[in-house]
């Protein structure tokens, strides 16, 4: 089987880890610091905060800006749970918007009509790798004075005209396993305001700056500084871990021109986290065909979270609502395999594999939300 997902780990890595393990210092300490200053230089950002998961990293950047009971935030349906739950947990109400079918991310378009008097955010995801329309959304959250706030998951080093993910507002970034930076699990929060940052250092930390002095309520959504070496030693590997996905995915895409293969965008510049084919009426044919091929795939994802049941009880009525090109996609899309460490022989066997098995198209009509 070829997987859709490896983690790539060497001596590096291994070496990281066990020059923790013999210092003694296991928690939140010296190696978190360099990676939380690391994370930040390569975003180009002043700060970045690490916490122990991605999720409660958009949750903490939410209750940093005061965004509660009462608050809507505007966000897609198309994208993993978190994004949504994030908002939950704070206690605010997420509003959807259609997604765009040529890049997958949020249709500025569509959110200037969705926004009222409870309105505090913005919240874009970026998608596969991709950076969302940015201009339009940060042109509007300024004339609306709106927060903007960057799902940047799995968007690691991913640019829009010029400027990296992270710069538009404030970010979370993933380090979960599958991600294209890596600690197994963890997080990162970004920001350029310094008064935020403290209030996110402050909330993971138990509320406290001096030990056993709590200056307000907290938690404990601290890192380990295992997870902070494994991470410092992925960082130094990163772009050149990003260029193999690029060619990875050019191969794909040059040797499935006759596909519904994924588009970028000339003012983008994709980091590939995942490669995302549209499989229109067939993709449970594709699936299985491949699985006898011995490919891995995966449905980044198949039930939108607008159509989740347990959301149903936080904004009733969210299952009716219209988003066409959400619920095409999430009856389309499939994610094959374009890892870094794909062998020369795996990616062409992926090819094959493809090639055998799906129909070739050239065009699906367009509904709404851009170009297919």
């Amino acid at each position: 089987m070829i997987p859709i997902s490896r983690p790539d780990l060497g001596p590096a890595e291994e070496g990281a880890v066990l020059e923790v393990l013999r210092s003694g210092m296991l928690a939140m300490g010296r190696r978190t610091a360099e990676f939380e200053a690391a994370w930040a230089a390569y975003c180009g950002v002043r700060h970045a905060v690490m916490m122990s998961n991605g999720t409660v990293s958009l949750e903490v950047i939410l209750r940093g800006l005061g965004i509660g009971p009462g608050d809507e935030v505007i966000t897609v349906s198309f994208t993993f749970n978190a994004t949504v739950s994030a908002i939950l947990q704070v206690g605010a109400k997420p509003v959807f918007v259609d997604v765009r079918a040529d890049d997958f991310c949020m249709d500025p378009d569509q959110v200037e009509p969705r926004i009222t008097s409870r309105t505090k955010a913005i919240l874009p995801v970026h998608l596969y790798g991709l950076m969302a329309d940015m201009d339009p959304l940060v042109e509007i959250a300024q004339r609306r004075g709106l927060h903007l706030i960057e799902d940047a998951a799995q968007a690691h080093g991913a640019t829009y005209r010029g400027r990296r993910a992270g710069q538009f507002g404030p970010a979370m970034f993933s380090l979960y396993a599958t991600k294209n930076l890596m600690t197994g699990e963890g997080g990162f929060a970004t920001t350029d305001d310094a008064d935020l940052a403290e209030r996110l250092r402050l909330y993971r930390n138990h509320g406290m700056r001096v030990r056993y002095h709590h200056d307000e309520l907290g938690t404990n959504f601290k890192p380990t500084d295992l997870a902070a070496a494994l991470g410092l030693a992925q960082l130094t590997r990163l772009d050149e871990r990003t260029e193999q996905r690029r060619r990875n995915a050019a191969r794909l895409t040059e040797a499935l021109a006759d596909y519904l293969v994924p588009t970028v965008p000339d003012d983008r510049e994709h980091v590939w986290h995942q490669y995302t084919i549209r499989f229109p009426g067939e993709r449970q044919r594709v699936v299985d065909g491949l699985a006898e091929r011995g490919v891995g795939t995966l449905i980044y994802y198949p039930v939108p979270v607008h159509r989740q049941e347990y959301l149903q009880a936080f904004v009733p009525g969210a299952a009716d609502l219209d988003l066409p090109v959400t619920d095409r996609l999430a009856d389309e899309v499939l994610s094959i395999p374009v890892r870094p460490n794909l062998s020369d022989e795996e990616l062409e066997a992926v090819v094959e594999a493809v090639r055998s098995v799906a129909t070739p198209v050239a065009s699906v009509p367009a509904t709404g939300g851009g170009a297919a």
